[in-house]
């Protein structure tokens, strides 16, 4: 990264003090990276959110109160340009299901790398999703529906590309494959034309189309109406 480019502003959430610290130090060496604020609960990271409007929240789920898979929404609500990476300890497929679903952009695991975090929070704001190697049979298992270790002898249906949607993501596809407009859509979810626009960039993104033709296809042909 050069240095005349603007530098990743983040947000750490977790609820251990030495964690956020020591998270905190490690980011700090990469110079592409600035990590602006940090929370210990979901109420605190909704103001500081607010607040700080960072580029990308390194999200703990084990929260005291509302956990971070569920403070998600509200999160992504207010701030639907900032993305989200989940990063915890848990290792449960429920857990990376949900967070998914609720529309986080990635699930890693602190066992990771300083430097493979590095590339992750690079890659996320590069539109892509991350998930720790250790989970990717797990998120396989997740949408199939089967435990991990399950074996079947029947072949399993392949997920749903709107399994990764969140459930604002949902309304606005369903609004766009009846034609809608993004004016029109805010209307009807009485929400801002510009947060309009930016969750169909995200639509566009998870689902891997280009235009908002293509959106309303994959929505009829899932029987999203």
């Amino acid at each position: 990264m050069t240095s005349s480019a603007p530098r990743i502003r983040i947000l750490v959430v977790d609820d251990h003090t030495l964690f956020r610290r020591g998270l905190t130090a490690l980011l700090a060496r990469d110079p592409g990276l600035d990590v602006v604020g940090d929370a210990g609960d979901a109420g605190e990271a909704q103001r500081k959110a607010e607040q700080l409007r960072p580029d990308l929240i390194l999200l703990d789920n084990h929260l005291p109160g509302v956990n971070g898979v569920d403070a998600l929404p509200a999160l992504q609500a207010a701030l639907p340009a900032t993305r989200i990476l989940m990063l915890t300890v848990s290792e449960d497929e429920a857990d990376l299901s949900a967070a998914l679903r609720a529309g986080a952009c990635g699930y890693l695991l602190k066992t990771i790398e300083g430097d493979a975090l590095s590339a992750a929070i690079r890659r996320v704001m590069r539109g892509e999703h991350v998930i720790a190697d250790e989970m990717t049979g797990k998120l396989v298992a997740a949408f199939r529906g089967s435990p991990a270790a399950a074996t079947a002898d029947v072949p399993a249906t392949p997920p749903s590309p709107l399994a990764l949607l969140s459930p604002r993501e949902t309304e606005i596809l369903r609004a766009v494959a009846r034609g809608a407009s993004n004016k029109e859509v805010a209307r009807e979810l009485d929400i801002a034309e510009s947060t309009v626009k930016i969750h169909v960039q995200h639509l566009l993104r998870k689902l891997d189309v280009s235009s908002r033709v293509q959106l309303a296809v994959i929505a009829n042909q899932h029987d999203l109406h």
